[in-house]
């Protein structure tokens, strides 16, 4: 929601104090200023309907990363996820601090970290996904069920062409080709 205040934001809507420059776009024309807008909104829903488990979305997505491919490594955890490896095993060592995730250097490799769920931390994953979903449905309720679709369609395909810029990318490399294609 945008408010009154100093910024182009409220100047645009109130038709004050535009710079006419081909230097300058203004901040909704922008889809990373978008993007960024959207993803504050999701994190606060996020954090409204998942309030009582005292989980991150990005903790979440890790332990929903664990309950579908257990034993995995933090690498991999973190390209599955979209994290670097260092942040991967910041998450991973929070969550194991409340009992929810375990790690275990790997049998085959002894410099590799594997993590799986705990009893608990799988419990709380499957709790919590009802909470989860009315997050989501919160965040896209604005949008008629074509749109949605069309919404999510242009984000994966979004992530499959640009993941392979940044550091670990998860499943791009195999369908870059067929998203730019499209």
């Amino acid at each position: 929601m945008r408010r009154e205040g100093s910024t182009e934001l409220s100047d645009k809507r109130n038709g004050r104090g535009r710079v006419k420059s081909a230097e300058h776009t203004e901040l909704w024309t922008r889809p990373g200023y978008l993007i960024r807008r959207v993803h504050q909104s999701h994190t606060a829903i996020f954090a409204d309907e998942c309030r009582a488990f005292g989980i991150t979305p990005v903790q979440y997505g890790v332990l929903t990363a664990l309950l579908h491919r257990p034993n995995i490594d933090q690498a991999t955890l973190g390209a599955e996820v979209g994290i670097d490896r260092t942040n991967a095993a910041d998450v991973l060592e929070r969550l194991a601090e409340r009992g929810l995730v375990r790690r275990a250097k790997s049998l085959a490799d002894r410099r590799q970290m594997l993590a799986s769920l705990t009893p608990a931390g799988a419990t709380l994953t499957l709790a919590m996904h009802p909470a989860m979903e009315r997050a989501e449905a919160r965040l896209l309720e604005s949008l008629p069920a074509a749109e949605r679709k069309r919404f999510m369609a242009t984000l994966r395909k979004l992530v499959d062409t640009l993941g392979i810029e940044v550091e670990t990318p998860a499943r791009p490399r195999r369908r870059r080709a067929a998203a730019l294609a499209q």
